[in-house]
């Protein structure tokens, strides 16, 4: 168990009257154990107590559990799982549930009577895992070095008569070259008006032509955890909205990063490249929220948007992405991650932000 992460995770459901929780989602029990169990069907949880007896319910089917420093409830597939959590909950006392646990478990569970109360316990787990600690940035920093080589490998292969799903398809060669333990998220590869829809699936058979933007959005998992970044290139040639969209893109991505401080609101980031782009006439273009933040998952909890006023702490880290999506036409984006440090910011990509026409 990593006890120090566990304790911060104890100290917010003190602070919230909590005095059980049932984590469920895998995600979070290797944040808490440091051992990965994909349950499928399969019923799993890591039971906190406030008073410290701590219990990993885990079937048989998955004996490297063993290794998880707590005690060990074990089931089979002849055996109901969820009686035999509810007999080692306290029935007078709430229950935290964390989320993506099926309502097959839940229900089962509340039908038993098997808590006072059930309350969503996400929140907790998420607060804690925002922050974090310097193995995982170190890991991190890895993660996108290797994706800013993968992305110069990427922008080099736009020479070649290659479609979108061939460009995502050497991109995972280039993963398992560099060591990299996959996609942390399906790439955008979209060339000229496909890169107007922001989360485009890559085409058999798109190809590009002279002036085509080329969106480029990437991200590789290391050591668990995840990377991501886009670059936007043109191809041959540079249309002259084409340059003009690329560098409010460009120059309100390093208005926001140039933002990032401790005590500064997410919205205020967002603020930031939005207002930006709006005062050059393409507001109505950006149409996602800035950034996300990103970990153990490419989307975690807390984005960068309108609507989170949260205060920017060190440790967290998260992406600024603006974009300008002009239908039918064209899309950019440049996306960064930074680490959020005690006076600014550390950005993660390395990669250039200068226009580049490839080919």
């Amino acid at each position: 168990m990593h006890q120090n992460r566990v304790n911060k995770v104890l100290q917010l459901m003190a602070e919230q009257n909590i005095p059980q929780m049932i984590v469920s989602d895998p995600y979070a029990v290797f944040y808490l154990t440091g051992t990965w169990i994909h349950p499928g069907e399969r019923m799993l949880v890591l039971y906190l107590t406030q008073s410290g007896k701590h219990k990993l319910f885990v079937n048989e089917l998955f004996p490297f559990a063993a290794a998880v420093d707590a005690e060990k409830v074990w089931f089979n597939d002849t055996q109901d799982a969820v009686a035999i959590l509810a007999d080692y909950i306290e029935k007078d006392k709430t229950v935290a549930v964390d989320k993506n646990w099926p309502a097959r478990f839940l229900i089962g569970l509340m039908d038993r009577h098997a808590g006072s109360a059930f309350v969503n316990g996400s929140e907790i787990i998420d607060r804690v895992r925002m922050v974090k600690d310097a193995k995982e940035l170190d890991i991190m920093r890895e993660a996108s070095r290797l994706n800013d080589i993968a992305c110069s490998r990427m922008v080099e292969l736009v020479k070649e008569d290659l479609d979108e799903a061939q460009m995502g398809k050497k991109l995972g060669e280039i993963w398992e070259e560099l060591g990299a333990e996959g996609h942390s998220f399906e790439p955008i590869i979209a060339y000229g008006a496909n890169g107007a829809d922001p989360h485009h699936t890559t085409v058999k058979g798109a190809r590009k032509k002279p002036g085509d933007t080329v969106v480029i959005d990437i991200g590789c998992i290391y050591k668990s955890y995840c990377s991501d970044m886009t670059r936007t290139v043109f191809y041959q040639s540079v249309p002259a909205e084409g340059k003009k969209v690329y560098e409010i893109t460009r120059d309100a991505n390093l208005k926001a990063i140039e933002k990032v401080k401790p005590g500064v609101t997410f919205a205020a980031l967002d603020a930031a490249a939005r207002d930006y782009i709006t005062e050059h006439g393409y507001g109505k273009y950006f149409t996602h929220r800035l950034g996300h933040s990103i970990g153990l998952e490419d989307h975690e909890a807390g984005d960068v948007s309108a609507i989170n006023h949260d205060v920017v702490v060190p440790g967290r880290v998260f992406s600024i992405e603006p974009g300008i999506y002009l239908p039918g036409n064209l899309g950019v984006r440049v996306e960064d991650l930074v680490i959020a440090t005690e006076d600014g910011c550390e950005v993660l990509n390395r990669y250039t932000k200068d226009l580049l026409v490839v080919g």
